[in-house]
């Protein structure tokens, strides 16, 4: 699908500058969740017909990341996903994390502080600092904070060389940014930004090579071999693959996240990549700085913040800057609105 006809699909307001703030859903997302909540407001359904969409959602990721659908475990949000892997890590392992890291992938290690030594680093400085020596090391693919594209493969060569655990979280960078998520040993992602997904829908990676370490400390039903025959009673039951760490899902956010994957997987990543970067790009052109590699933006122009506003351009302020993110249903026109307001 081309981009200029996926962008049909959308109905977001001249302005919208946040996806990295959350993603806007295409509109096979959006209906399928009306009538989803149609159907549970009259009760004209049962809760097992809602069940299969999290099956479609996770194998829509799984090849969106090119891996193996069993290796896709399924949950609510970043934090939760690394919290039984932070637990596996052994006492008096050291950690290595991005100084500037959104905490959903900092405080599941700073928790265990008592028995992990957690060093936090500029990112600039990640790649010799892991090369140095680390057990594990945790970073965004894409910072929040700043749009900081992470070497990735810098990273992750320097950890294999010192026999470190790699462990990512892909939520700002996964839906526009291409990426071989099985250089790694486990990739998170909350869905609800680039994949546009509904909030309460999120993914982890989970390599074989590391998962069998990992003990699965939310394990309910979910995560049963059989799903309808893990409701009662012992013994223990559970899937043979990631969906041993699968946490029960909320219903409709699967149901939005299905199709919104979908979509994604039909424009094709390598796509939104180009059009996404393009735009930013422009924008920076626009602001007389030199082009870029990510689809997140930062500037200072935090008095400008009232006046975007006025203007209709919705964007975040973050870490004492401001964030502009383009995706795919942004246009030239959203960039130049932008740009009229802060160079007018």
């Amino acid at each position: 699908m081309e981009i200029r006809e996926a962008q049909q699909l959308w109905s977001a307001l001249p302005g919208w500058l946040n996806t990295a703030g959350y993603g806007l859903p295409p509109a096979p997302a959006w209906d399928a969740l009306q009538a989803a909540l149609g159907d549970w407001r009259t009760g004209a359904t049962f809760a097992t017909d809602w069940d299969g969409a999290t099956g479609l959602a996770r194998a829509g990721f799984a090849r969106l990341l090119a891996v193996p659908e069993g290796d896709v475990a399924v949950g609510a949000q970043a934090s939760q996903l690394l919290a039984p892997v932070a637990t596996a890590v052994a006492d008096g392992s050291r950690v290595v994390v991005p100084e500037v890291e959104f905490t959903s992938n900092l405080f599941p290690w700073l928790v265990h502080g008592d028995r992990l030594k957690v060093v936090t680093v500029p990112t600039d400085r990640l790649v010799e600092t892991v090369a140095a020596g680390c057990d594990l090391v945790a970073f965004s693919l894409v910072q929040s904070a700043t749009g900081e594209v992470a070497p990735y493969e810098q990273v992750i060569a320097a950890a294999r060389g010192v026999g470190a655990t790699v462990v990512v979280d892909a939520s700002q960078a996964c839906g526009w940014l291409p990426f071989d998520a099985e250089l790694a040993d486990v990739v998170v992602v909350s869905a609800y930004k680039w994949l546009m997904c509904p909030r309460g829908a999120a993914f982890a990676y989970l390599s074989p090579r590391f998962r069998d370490g990992v003990r699965p400390i939310a394990a309910g039903w979910f995560a049963g071999a059989d799903l309808r025959d893990s409701y009662y009673g012992p013994e223990m039951r559970l899937a043979g693959d990631a969906r041993r760490f699968d946490v029960s899902p909320a219903w409709f956010s699967w149901i939005g996240a299905a199709p919104a994957l979908a979509v994604v997987e039909q424009i094709g990543i390598a796509a939104i990549h180009d059009h996404n970067v393009a735009l930013a790009n422009r924008f920076l052109a626009g602001l007389d700085r030199p082009a870029g590699d990510s689809a997140i933006v930062t500037f200072d122009a935090r008095d400008a913040g009232a006046a975007l506003s006025a203007a209709g351009v919705r964007v975040a302020q973050r870490a004492g800057r401001l964030r502009a993110s383009f995706h795919v249903y942004n246009t030239q026109a959203d960039v130049d609105r932008a740009l009229d307001v802060l160079t007018g």
